[in-house]
């Protein structure tokens, strides 16, 4: 983000702080957009990379809809303004309060990830009298060649049914009063950067479509998942047009509305953490840079031991302070960028180059839009950020920083409350209950 006044931003809204920038996020919706504008397409953005409700609406004014894995990010879709038909409900453990509500929204359809789900929804739509549109996650077995905390599509992962398993649940489905199975749908992981697993499960689950459509199921949704890539260090792109013309490829002969389901694509390179130096630390030779922002605020770098570019952020002030800042700048040692998290796995950066620093210098953290506030904690009662996005050159505030008493405040109140339940009388009456 250039031409950005982060200094004012950081005194205005305090640090840590989340800003992004929304047309950073609308120039990445645009690109994959163009590239499938060749046949039917939906591109449903993954709210778990970012789910703040000012996102979801941006991106539902340039046409999104949403990819969900909770019923509460298909809340927040709704809250949002995104329509209806172009919500997707995924994910490998959904509840049966989940189901019914989702069902109940009339979403476009729900993805179902095994044989006791697929039981579930036929018996709650039958229960509602409904008719459940679904597609079936596939787990073609490649690997997606990323981190295996986000690979996704091998058979020792969680995700999705083997083809045999899937073609069978088809059939299953075909013949239910209470269920229409509408799509097919894969995604092997995130953080992709080679093309190629995606060309090779996108053609295994189109001879899958081909096979179903055979047997007179009446598909109507390809849905390719996301996981399309960012630059964090110096990792090699997937360009969007050549990762449409790999899918279209597979689907030749399939009329089939593709949907992409993309987070980190979309959101990733918008974000920056803003953070305050509050000291200098040597352990001996070790230098730590001790800042305000903590494992709890990024995640990232201590569970995926992900890399995130740390910068020293300079105070425009004359140009008598720029001289003298800019000569120290060129001085940098090594240094770990840790937080105040009493964990030895709280850091935001290790082995980086940064000049000398003192109480008050600021530091920028880029490409944190995914998967940044959205695996924040309140780890050691640390309060979340703020966030705030740039748009047409001005800043504006899309989520207050937590305060400690709206943290407690349920605990309070229960601590004083005076109800309580007898576990024994439950245990008695559980008894007699088997007894009889």
């Amino acid at each position: 983000m250039k031409d950005i006044d982060y200094h004012t931003l950081a005194e205005t809204y305090k640090t840590p702080l989340y800003v992004y920038d929304l047309q950073k996020i609308s120039s990445a919706f645009l690109r994959l957009k163009e590239a499938f504008r060749a046949r039917k397409s939906l591109i449903c953005y993954a709210l778990k990379a970012n789910s703040n409700l000012s996102i979801i609406h941006h991106l539902g004014t340039l046409g999104s809809g949403a990819d969900c894995v909770s019923i509460g990010e298909v809340r927040r879709a709704l809250r949002a303004g995104i329509l209806k038909y172009k919500i997707i409900f995924s994910g490998v453990g959904k509840q049966d309060n989940e189901i019914q509500e989702a069902l109940q929204s009339d979403i476009l359809f729900l993805n179902v990830e095994s044989e006791g789900e697929l039981g579930r929804i036929e018996s709650i739509a039958k229960s509602l009298n409904k008719v459940a549109r679904i597609s079936i996650r596939v787990n073609p077995n490649i690997d997606a060649k990323t981190h295996p905390y986000i690979s996704t599509g091998l058979s020792e992962n969680k995700f999705g049914v083997d083809i045999q398993q899937a073609k069978a649940m088809y059939i299953f489905a075909k013949n239910s009063p209470h269920i229409e199975p509408v799509g097919i749908h894969f995604h092997i992981g995130s953080q992709l950067t080679d093309i190629e697993p995606i060309k090779e499960a996108a053609h295994k689950v189109a001879q899958l479509a081909h096979s179903l459509i055979a047997l007179k199921i009446d598909l109507k949704f390809f849905d390719v998942g996301g996981g399309i890539g960012i630059r964090y260090e110096e990792e090699n792109l997937i360009n969007p047009y050549d990762y449409a013309q790999a899918i279209l490829e597979a689907l030749y002969g399939l009329d089939l509305t593709i949907i992409c389901e993309p987070g980190r694509f979309l959101v990733g390179e918008s974000g920056v953490l803003l953070t305050r130096v509050l000291y200098e630390k040597h352990n001996g030779e070790k230098r730590f840079v001790i800042t305000d922002a903590a494992m709890n605020d990024l995640m990232r770098p201590t569970l995926y031991h992900a890399t995130h570019k740390i910068e020293y952020v300079e105070k425009i002030q004359n140009a008598e302070h720029i001289g003298e800042r800019s000569v120290e700048s060129s001085l940098c040692d090594m240094c770990d960028v840790v937080g105040p998290i009493c964990e030895s796995g709280d850091y935001l950066a290790k082995n980086i180059a940064l000049p000398k620093l003192t109480h008050g210098d600021l530091l920028k953290i880029e490409n944190v839009g995914a998967y940044g506030y959205s695996m924040a904690s309140n780890y050691n009662t640390r309060l979340r950020p703020a966030e705030v996005v740039i748009e047409n050159g001005r800043a504006r505030l899309i989520k207050n920083r937590e305060c400690f008493e709206s943290l407690i405040s349920d605990e309070e109140k229960l601590l004083h409350d005076s109800q309580t339940m007898d576990l024994q009388s439950i245990d008695s009456a559980d008894s007699q209950s088997v007894d009889s």
